[in-house]
């Protein structure tokens, strides 16, 4: 839920700034990118830290080698982040972030169904989780066409 409350919070934020005349933030999907960064730092950072095991844990069992994989994706979550603050990678930086999550929400599942912790608390429910995957992908997608529109001007 943290994520969501990043992305949510940092867009409306930084729209408001646009709105206060910060020129640079003038655009919802300038705001939209960055507010995306932040939300992907943020469960990057999880990677590495005190929820990793839990991480490891959500890795679907048919899948091997689940740190290694914890770490890949953390590492992809990062450069997806920088990749999405310079304007001609956002596109692709964004593309490349919806295949992610695509890739990643097996764990979800797996993390759902067998009742696993994330952080000591019970992971968030099936149906909630794919709405919020939904808002992600949406965000994603929508960056990945706005920004790629913005760039041809």
């Amino acid at each position: 839920m943290a994520p969501l409350l990043v992305l949510v919070v940092s867009f409306v934020l930084l729209l408001g700034l646009g709105r206060l005349g910060v020129r640079h933030l003038g655009s919802w999907v300038v705001c939209l990118r960055y507010a995306l960064a932040a939300m992907f730092l943020l469960t990057a950072s999880a990677h590495w830290g005190s929820r990793r095991a839990d991480l490891v844990a959500m890795v679907p069992p048919a899948l091997p080698y689940p740190e290694l994989l914890v770490t890949a994706t953390g590492v992809l979550e990062i450069a997806g982040a920088a990749a999405l603050l310079v304007p001609r990678l956002a596109p692709w930086a964004a593309a490349g972030l919806t295949v992610l999550l695509v890739a990643m929400f097996p764990a979800n599942v797996h993390a759902a169904r067998a009742g696993l912790t994330l952080g000591g608390s019970p992971v968030t429910p099936l149906v909630p989780r794919t709405l919020i995957q939904i808002v992600f992908l949406a965000a994603t997608v929508a960056v990945a066409i706005g920004a790629r529109r913005r760039n041809r001007r």
